[in-house]
Formats: structure tokens, C-alpha cells, sequence
């Protein structure tokens, strides 16, 4: 019977050939120190390099890597994503592959986790990167998320984290919504805990990504604070809309109406028709689309028998 892993280490990978060798270098010894059964999932997201080639040849030396890989690049979170459905330990941790993260920190992380805490999240106190370019944007941003998700962390963006297997084995990731699963096991009830990580500068190549992450991951945010607030009842976001829309119409009708025939002011002199038929249709069209909206989310939670509430444990109710 195959036994399963205590811990599972994700590092997703794309074009990193000049750290895999050094990454397990340092890697291996720090999970080996720890007395505790783990594997190491491997994603390589489609890299045009040698990165494949030097994972196969850590692998047939450590049967405790294993990797998962991509037909093509699908960037880091679908590569985060493979690596959660992938890994069967209890506690999973992800990891860069650039050297930045350092494994040491690896022990501390499981110290949290060990003293009750479901998520825990690094954060790169001093970060060795571009001033304005790297570290003054993603301060901006990492405010701009803890204000609208209302969890409050540092370091959204800091890829070394550990999760207990329960927390993140549901969720499903899309976009660049990898960064939010604190933000999801939050939502969920589970306890979640930041502590300073090291960070190192980059060794080798440059960043594969560039500020035109931020506009997406705000707009990701945007999504995922709709899903949290509204996605059982998305009539009440879309048909909120709708009814204030016909009461602008209405009440364009009737300022349009008293100006016809008490100001002596003729319809075609102002943009009111214009504007009653404008808010009349948008309000029609958002209570329409709020109760399509309202079908699909019970086919989605119909077909796959799921239910609009998680419970964390019961007791003394009998499994039927």
C-alpha cells in the first residue's frame, strides 16, 4: 500500500534551467532535516529551455520528485492549479523556482501550520527587487486587495505559503487568482497568519512578468469579491441595477411629462426621451440577466450536488 506524503512542495517552473540544479541543492536537504514523509511536484509550464531535460535528470536521482508537464506555457496559476490537484500530502507548500524563496524557511511555515493556523502566508519584509518598479507597485496593490477583501496581509504576491490540503483542495484557480487563495480560505472560515520570509535577489535571467500584471489582478479581485458576495444571489447585483435604472426612467418620464405641459417646454427641446428609453431598457436587460444569472448558479450547484454552505465538522449526527 502506497503510503501518502506529509508535505507536498509545489514549484512551478518556466525556463528557470540555470536554478533547477541549485534549487534542489538547497531544497532537499531542508525536507530532509525534517523528518517527515514529502514529495516535490515539478510543474514545467511549457519552458522553451532545458528545464525539462535537467528536471528528468533530479528525478531519476530523488524518487521523491515528481513532475507534471505542460503541452504548452498556461503561466502560473494554472501551473499552481496542477500542482494542488497533483499533491497528496496534508500540507502543501508552494515555492519559486528563481532562488528568490529560500527553502530554510520551509520549518517555520510547518511550525504555524502546527500550532493551529490553516493558511500561512510569507512576506517579503525586505524585498530584493526593483524600488518603484517591483516593490512601490505591489505595496500600492497589496493594499488596494486588503482593503476590498478585507484580509489583511503584507504580501500577497509572495509565492512561499503552506496550506493545509483541506483549504485549497476545492478551490478551483483561474487568471491570476493564485495570489487570492488566502483571500478564498479566509472566506471559508479557515485561520490565516503572515510571517516574514527571507528574499533574495534573482540570480539568473529576469522577472517573466511585467506591470501589466497588476491591472489583471486587480480586475481578478474584482471577481472574486463578486463570487464571495454574490454568487448564490446574482439578483440581487443584477436586478439592483436594474430597478434603479427604472426609476431614473420613471422619473425622466415624469420630469419630461411636467416639463411638456407645465413649462410649456416641447419633449424633442431635451434629452429625456432619450434618456427614459436608455434606463428603461438597461433595467429590463439587468433584471433578465440577473435571472439567468440566477438559473446557471443552480445548474452549477445542482449537477454537481453541491451545496451554497461548507461545514467544518458535526457532532454527534450519524452518517447516513
Amino acid at each position: 500500500m502506497r503510503l501518502e506524503p506529509e508535505i507536498s512542495v509545489i514549484v512551478p517552473i518556466y525556463n528557470e534551467e540555470e536554478s533547477i540544479q541549485l534549487l534542489c541543492e538547497k531544497l532537499f536537504p531542508v525536507l530532509d532535516h525534517l523528518n517527515k514523509s514529502f514529495e516535490i511536484v515539478c510543474i514545467n509550464d511549457g519552458s522553451s529551455d532545458n528545464s525539462m531535460a535537467l528536471l528528468q535528470k533530479q528525478a531519476q536521482k530523488r524518487s521523491e520528485l515528481k513532475i507534471v508537464n505542460f503541452r504548452r506555457n498556461y503561466g502560473q496559476t494554472a501551473a499552481m492549479m496542477a500542482g494542488i490537484d497533483h499533491a497528496r500530502g496534508e500540507i502543501i507548500i508552494p515555492i519559486d523556482a528563481d532562488l528568490q524563496n529560500d527553502p530554510n524557511d520551509i520549518p517555520r511555515l510547518l511550525s504555524k501550520i502546527e500550532e493551529g493556523f490553516d493558511v500561512v502566508s510569507g512576506w517579503r519584509k525586505d524585498r530584493q527587487d526593483a524600488a518603484i518598479r517591483r516593490n512601490f507597485v505591489s505595496r500600492i496593490a497589496n493594499r488596494m486587495i486588503s482593503k476590498i477583501s478585507g484580509v489583511h496581509l503584507h504580501d500577497y504576491g509572495c509565492t512561499l505559503k503552506a496550506y493545509k490540503k483541506d483549504v485549497v483542495k476545492g478551490i478551483r484557480l483561474y487568471g491570476e487568482m493564485h495570489r487570492f487563495i488566502p483571500v478564498y480560505a479566509t472566506w471559508m472560515g479557515a485561520r490565516v497568519c503572515e510571517i516574514p520570509v527571507t528574499h533574495h535577489q534573482r540570480q539568473f535571467g529576469k522577472s517573466k512578468y511585467g506591470l501589466e500584471r497588476i491591472a489583471k489582478v486587480l480586475l481578478d479581485l474584482m471577481v472574486v469579491k463578486f463570487l464571495d458576495r454574490h454568487f448564490v444571489k446574482p439578483i440581487y447585483v443584477f436586478g439592483g441595477i436594474g430597478l434603479v435604472s427604472l426609476c431614473l426612467s420613471f422619473l425622466s418620464a415624469i420630469w419630461m411629462i411636467w416639463l411638456k405641459f407645465f413649462e410649456n417646454t416641447s419633449m424633442i427641446e431635451t434629452p429625456l426621451p432619450l434618456l427614459v428609453t436608455m434606463t428603461l431598457l438597461v433595467g429590463i436587460m439587468c433584471i433578465l440577466l440577473g435571472l439567468l444569472a440566477e438559473m446557471i448558479v443552480r445548474t452549477y450547484f445542482e449537477s454537481q450536488d453541491r451545496r451554497a454552505y461548507l461545514v467544518r465538522d458535526t457532532v454527534n449526527l450519524e452518517s447516513e
